[in-house]
């Protein structure tokens, strides 16, 4: 809208209860879309049939073969990654727990398989230790410029698509409650990338007597030696007033952490009220 482009319409999920008090809320997209007098809907065939170009940015959900047919331009697709690379639906995490150096956005001409159609545009970004709502932020601004600016050629035709490299292409998976859940017997160095690819779900989390423990910032201390010395998620005094706990690899310096029904605190603060952590091993 920024470049002069507006929808005619936006297809977006349906308002759902949310909250203590469950009240209905609509998605930030519709918000914005009738602020903007833009006609919103939660069912793309019922304008499927008046549509000559689709623009797709987190969609979740199979587009059929007999729709993405129907529109005279198709259906443009925004992409969290540097396809063919971290195809399907956690690609910004897929890129963090797999140490990558940097990610990026790609604009694809959508077809019936999923990420696989011939691309239009590519911008890299560098991770460099951002999280996952960090590069969640940057590659959704910079999708809207890629894709912004390439609607024009691509419907004059002088944007041609190429098609991905499909020997390539390397998968995600959906992520689930239980994959942030930590195992202390994993290098330190994994863990904290566990941090911040799962940050804000499901966190990274560990359970001490029951309750969980949501780890939000941590760091990384190199382990002399032939360790590890200690049970694999035993707690110790760290420097700076930080926690250290024990991993399969090193040491994990938790920074920032969240209590189960506690908000997040840093852990110097923690410590104040809550010493008897330290020493303890959790599970």
């Amino acid at each position: 809208m920024e470049n002069g482009i507006t929808p005619a319409s936006i297809v977006t999920k349906p308002d759902k209860p949310k909250g203590r008090g469950k009240k209905t809320k609509a998605t930030p997209v519709k918000i914005l879309a009738t602020k903007k007098n833009i006609p919103v809907y939660d069912n793309l065939e019922e304008v499927i049939n008046e549509t000559e170009l689709v623009l797709v940015a987190g969609y979740g959900k199979i587009i059929s073969k007999k729709l993405l047919e129907k529109p005279k331009y198709g259906f443009l697709n925004v992409h969290p990654s540097l396809l063919p690379r971290y195809r399907g639906p956690a690609p910004l995490q897929g890129a963090i727990l797999s140490n990558d150096k940097k990610t990026g956005v790609s604009i694809m001409v959508m077809d019936k398989k999923m990420d696989h159609g011939p691309l239009l545009s590519q911008k890299e970004i560098i991770i460099d230790g951002k999280d996952y709502l960090e590069l969640e932020k940057e590659s959704a601004t910079m999708g809207g410029k890629l894709m912004a600016k390439i609607i024009p050629d691509w419907i004059s035709g002088k944007a041609i698509p190429k098609p991905q490299g499909h020997k390539k292409a390397t998968y995600t998976k959906l992520i689930r409650k239980e994959d942030g859940k930590i195992d202390w017997s994993m290098s330190a160095s994994y863990i904290e990338k566990m941090t911040r690819a799962y940050n804000p779900w499901p966190g990274c989390f560990s359970t001490l007597n029951g309750k969980m423990i949501k780890i939000i910032e941590a760091d990384i201390q190199k382990q002399t030696g032939d360790g590890p010395f200690g049970k694999p998620g035993k707690t110790y005094l760290a420097t700076n007033e930080k926690i250290a706990v024990q991993t399969g690899k090193d040491f994990l310096i938790i920074k920032k952490l969240q209590m189960e029904g506690g908000k997040p605190i840093e852990v110097g603060e923690f410590l104040l009220g809550n010493i008897d952590l330290i020493g303890a091993v959790l599970n």
